[in-house]
């Protein structure tokens, strides 16, 4: 199950993260408005954790977007403030539910089962795109009746790139889903991963590719 954390607070975008995948959801993070916007709409997500105090654009405009571009993902809007006013704003603009920090771990995951359970999602087993697929729970990569057993970071590069498979990844993305935030890897760590990957696609005959565009990331490519 996929979940988008929206918080420019370093320190607790992390310990959200950790929570949440000790409990088996996979997280991706990132820090500011716009780039919320690019990834709810870059990919599928069960749920996002949004902070009303953002940079480039508050948390209340974020929802506004993404539910005027039919953006239906369920929204927790995580925020300080208080105030009865701004929970009847972020609702009123779309949210479904609304937290206030500091939250205690319980009630985090109280919201999140009640978020997604709402919806009637389950938990997802496998990522499938083209003729690969990624096998969440013991991190084995098929292709027919062939398969290959990824290290954990192999895993979580390649899980990033399944799950958005149209987008290019930027390699500061990788960086943290697979080394975390606080991990003093370098891009040249993702590229010795990402060559990694590529032997084990071209062993398993794939069509798929990972094609490297400078100055900003990687994205997958498909063999006609």
């Amino acid at each position: 199950m996929q979940i988008l954390v929206v918080e420019d607070e370093l320190s607790l975008a992390k310990a959200i993260k950790k929570i949440l995948e000790q409990h088996g959801f996979f997280v991706d993070t990132v820090h500011d408005g716009l780039s919320a916007i690019d990834y709810a709409k870059g990919m599928e997500y069960n749920l996002i954790i949004l902070d009303v105090m953002l940079p480039r654009l508050d948390g209340f405009e974020v929802v506004r977007i993404l539910r005027k571009d039919g953006i239906s993902t369920p929204i927790l809007m995580l925020t300080a403030r208080t105030a009865t006013a701004d929970k009847v704003t972020g609702l009123n603009e779309g949210a479904d539910d609304y937290m206030t920090k500091p939250f205690d771990t319980a009630e985090l995951l109280a919201r999140v089962g009640a978020l997604t359970r709402r919806r009637g999602e389950v938990m997802v087993n496998s990522i499938k795109y083209a003729d690969l697929s990624l096998d969440l729970q013991s991190a084995i990569l098929s292709r027919g009746d062939a398969s290959v057993q990824l290290s954990h970071k192999e895993f979580e590069v390649l899980r990033t790139f399944l799950s958005n498979p149209t987008m290019t990844v930027p390699t500061e993305t990788l960086l943290i889903n697979a080394w975390g935030m606080d991990s003093e890897a370098t891009d040249n760590n993702v590229e010795v991963y990402v060559s990694f990957i590529r032997k084990k696609l071209k062993y398993l005959k794939s069509g798929v590719s990972i094609k490297k565009i400078q100055k900003i990331g990687y994205r997958l490519e498909v063999l006609e």
